[in-house]
């Protein structure tokens, strides 16, 4: 089934809210830290090498990105938070525009949080959950990088990260993946096709 998010194609880049598509399709947004591998994973979704673009300086994507599936559907690539190196007048434009975007947007399904197998659950991390929490948005935690891990010490990470979230009063879906070799392709999959209604 990965050959239909291979349909992806970029539709528009939204720096406010008046130029998010009018279209009432479907939205599953990917979310993360500037430096989590938000970029490949995208990339490696949609088995395309530079959808989104993958930046060598963490944090230049400060807009948002829509990229059309079909007419009912749509994959929505959120500015990354955290780590830019931005001035404070653009963090907080860049910050209303999240809120905008995750606060109001009704046909939001479902929001993948990427995370650094390595560093996760960071402050911005646990403001995206809780921040979803409050919106009763689903998500699904995304641990990248998992080649970086050997496999022990990449599954106790998923354990771990699992526990800590639960402990925090979060009831959300966690995996680990690597856009290197694809590991956890087929479980991302699967949640996104339950999101937007796609058969397997």
């Amino acid at each position: 089934m990965a050959n239909y998010y291979r349909r992806a194609k970029f539709l528009i880049s939204a720096g406010k809210s008046s130029q998010f598509p009018q279209a009432e399709s479907v939205e599953v947004a990917f979310a993360g830290r500037s430096n989590a591998g938000k970029s490949s994973a995208l990339n490696t979704l949609c088995e395309q090498k530079s959808l989104a673009r993958v930046s060598k300086t963490p944090g230049r994507t400060q807009l948002i990105n829509f990229f059309d599936l079909d007419e009912q559907r749509c994959l929505v690539d959120l500015p990354g938070y955290g780590f830019a190196k931005v001035p404070e007048k653009v963090r907080r434009e860049w910050q209303h525009l999240m809120e905008q975007y995750l606060g109001n947007r009704e046909q939001l399904r479902g929001v993948v949080v990427i995370m650094d197998i390595r560093h996760p659950l960071k402050d911005y991390d646990m403001k995206m959950l809780e921040w979803c929490d409050y919106m009763q948005t689903p998500v699904h935690v995304l641990l990248t990088k998992a080649d970086k891990l050997k496999r022990g010490p990449a599954s106790a990470q998923v354990l771990k990260v699992k526990k800590d979230i639960k402990a925090a009063g979060y009831d959300v879906s966690v995996q680990m993946f690597s856009a290197l070799n694809k590991t956890g392709l087929d479980e991302l999959l699967q949640v996104l096709n339950g999101w937007f209604g796609v058969e397997d």
